[in-house]
């Protein structure tokens, strides 16, 4: 993984957020694929599962997205990025923003085999 490969797929990653599309955030993942939100759950498992997490935890509930990143850190497969977003969730027209890290593992052709992420929501 280089620096730019990296960053065409925050970009794309944060454009699948931003436009709520999960078939497209699950283009980013290999079939077997683990996702974990936080440290203290199970991580999710395969491509199928990925876009589901993503159909009940964004594109339902969130509107109005914007996310942005720094890129960390870069050594071979794996890497290590600083992301924010922000959106309004839609039930109950409530602001949120968040702040995160991912740790990100990525195959020979670039797609993401392993993300594991922290976040912290501002109250």
């Amino acid at each position: 993984m280089t620096h730019e490969n990296l960053k065409t797929w925050l970009d794309a990653y944060g454009q699948a957020w931003e436009t709520r599309d999960a078939h497209a955030v699950g283009e980013l993942f290999s079939e077997e694929a683990t996702y974990q939100e936080t440290p203290f759950v199970e991580p999710l498992r395969g491509r199928a599962a990925i876009r589901e997490y993503w159909m009940n935890v964004v594109v339902r509930p969130q509107e109005q997205i914007r996310f942005g990143y720094e890129i960390l850190a870069v050594a071979g497969d794996s890497c290590i990025a600083h992301w924010w977003a922000s959106f309004i969730r839609i039930a109950t027209q409530a602001p949120v923003k968040l702040d995160g890290i991912f740790l990100l593992t990525f195959t020979p052709g670039n797609l993401c085999c392993e993300l594991r992420e922290w976040w912290v929501k501002k109250n």
